[in-house]
């Protein structure tokens, strides 16, 4: 077995350092940052009342694709072997040798320690729960191997930027940030679980734990009450805090991305799943446009 995977790796024809990094850190594929963003700068909003400054905005979006990049350099190394046996992720550049494993780790590093400058330009309490972020971003790619719904641990990774922004905003973290967390690890549940779903077949083959493969038939309907319970937890958060029309707006298009995306899974074909996933971050974008503008017009 390792000596077929050394052959496959030993194929790969090289490319430039640069051009095989930018693939490592799936710089021409920004959904995946996009699905960071868009809760961690509502929740800014949430916790300033509206604008919470051309700064924090700046850390935010900077940090969010800082760490992105670096989480990906280490989910690569972490799942090298496995990744060899999954058709999408068959060429990776971890996974083929064009990069390797200390090269790898070591973008990690440097991206991860280019947010961390970020962060020290905040406060002292969003410095300290960045360490908890990076523990978790490290526990992720692990957890594939033990927990049956490893999606729920990706779910507290992605949405940590939650409470770090209401620290960064008042220096300490609000009943509310857990609230909206809870509510968007579910959004992370449905769109991971989709992308679960276009490996399943070759996950099953290789032990791999998903929750696609957890929830077996019943994956649509999860996915679809996870997108549901989302909705329904920033739909209350909003409504207490009166931010109107325009904020419902945004989340009845949202809700209306949810329904489309059960149209595109529902056959359970890896393109629709696929699809589905690479479109969340729209549905993500309609929550945050809401928000923005429930403030604004309110």
């Amino acid at each position: 077995m390792r000596e077929a995977i050394d052959r496959t790796r030993a194929s790969v024809p090289a490319r430039g350092r640069l051009a095989a990094w930018l693939d490592l850190i799936r710089w021409n594929r920004p959904a995946g940052w996009l699905l960071l963003l868009w809760p961690s700068l509502a929740a800014l909003w949430f916790a300033a009342g509206g604008w919470p400054g051309w700064h924090l905005v700046a850390v935010f979006v900077l940090g969010t694709i800082l760490m992105r990049s670096a989480g990906c350099c280490i989910n690569d190394v972490a799942d090298r072997d496995f990744d060899l046996h999954v058709k999408r992720t068959a060429q990776r550049p971890v996974t083929s040798g064009e990069v390797s494993v200390r090269e790898a780790l070591a973008v990690g590093a440097a991206l991860a320690l280019a947010a961390f400058g970020l962060v020290l330009t905040t406060n002292r309490a969003t410095v300290l729960w960045s360490f908890a972020a990076l523990a978790v971003t490290l526990v992720y790619p692990y957890a594939k191997r033990f927990l049956a719904v490893p999606q729920a641990v990706l779910g507290v990774a992605f949405s940590f930027g939650i409470p770090m922004a209401f620290a960064a905003v008042s220096g300490e973290v609000a009943p509310l940030a857990w609230l909206l967390l809870a509510g968007n690890l579910f959004w992370v549940l449905a769109y991971d679980t989709e992308y679960a779903m276009v490996d399943r077949d070759d996950d099953l083959k290789i032990g791999m734990k998903t929750s696609a493969i957890t929830f077996g038939r019943f994956d649509v309907a999860a996915v679809m009450l996870s997108y549901v319970i989302f909705l329904a937890v920033w739909l209350a958060v909003g409504v207490t805090h009166g931010l109107g029309p325009l904020f419902y707006l945004g989340i009845a298009v949202a809700a209306a991305q949810a329904a489309w995306h059960w149209r595109l899974i529902r056959a359970r074909t890896r393109e629709g799943c696929f699809q589905a996933f690479r479109l969340n971050h729209w549905l993500g974008f309609a929550v945050f446009a809401g928000v923005v503008a429930g403030y604004a017009w309110r």
